[in-house]
């Protein structure tokens, strides 16, 4: 279920931010084709596109972008990927960091529930007046729902989080390094007995790593300027 709730999150997030911008490039290129057939005085191409009318355009990406955002937000919860300033709390011992932690996480999720019982309140207000949206005159209440929906997402994220943390002491973390399904390529170069392929994200960790163990400094040959390898050095 939970998987499904995931995929279902990570599906909606794509199609909006895909079609928000596919819907972006359309009317600025519109515009933009209207200026020229205009400016060049090619009528029949001005009186043909002067008949797609999306003034409409501007308003609904913004409520696409807005959705985006809140629904976004959960997921950001779910894999880690929001910015944190955690340098005094790692810093302190195990039993203590576990409690500011969890408090963090109660506490994100307490806001995020009020919020979204407030959004539900002022939704279910706006449902019984006949308010609309000024280009698409959709109800006003359908563009707020994202209000309810992404923060009660978004406190239940932080409750998942809270309770994951709490069985495993693991909190979710993201790999800016990792592209979903690389690993199958992996298994297979594993299972043909050919040299695994190093990707990007690795090939920058190794590269630090080794910098770091020869004092960050690496000569033509590979090996530390500090080490067997120096050249020029005084005896």
């Amino acid at each position: 279920m939970l998987r499904i709730l995931d995929r279902l999150e990570e599906w909606l997030i794509a199609f909006l931010i895909g079609a928000a911008t596919l819907l972006i490039f359309t009317a600025v290129l519109h515009r933009y084709s209207l200026g020229l057939a205009n400016a060049w005085g090619w009528d029949t191409a001005y009186d043909w596109l002067f008949k797609f009318n999306l003034s409409w355009a501007q308003e609904l990406c913004i409520y696409m972008f807005v959705w985006m955002a809140k629904f976004g937000a959960a997921y950001g919860v779910r894999t880690g990927i929001h910015v944190g300033v955690d340098v005094l709390i790692n810093n302190l011992r195990e039993g203590l960091r576990a409690k500011f932690v969890l408090f963090g996480l109660f506490a994100g999720a307490l806001f995020t529930g009020m919020v979204g019982s407030f959004g539900a309140s002022f939704v279910w207000k706006m449902a019984h007046t006949n308010a609309t949206s000024p280009d698409l005159e959709v109800p006003v209440w359908i563009v707020y729902l994202a209000i309810p929906l992404g923060s009660y997402l978004m406190c239940f994220r932080f409750l998942q989080v809270a309770w994951s943390f709490y069985r495993t002491g693991e909190l979710p973390h993201a790999d800016h390094a990792h592209v979903e399904g690389l690993e199958d390529e992996v298994e297979a170069a594993q299972a043909a007995g050919r040299q695994e392929p190093v990707f990007l994200g690795e090939a920058i960790t190794l590269s630090e790593e080794r910098e770091h163990l020869h004092g960050g400094h690496l000569g033509d040959d590979g090996q530390g300027r500090d080490g067997a390898g120096t050249t020029g050095g005084r005896s």
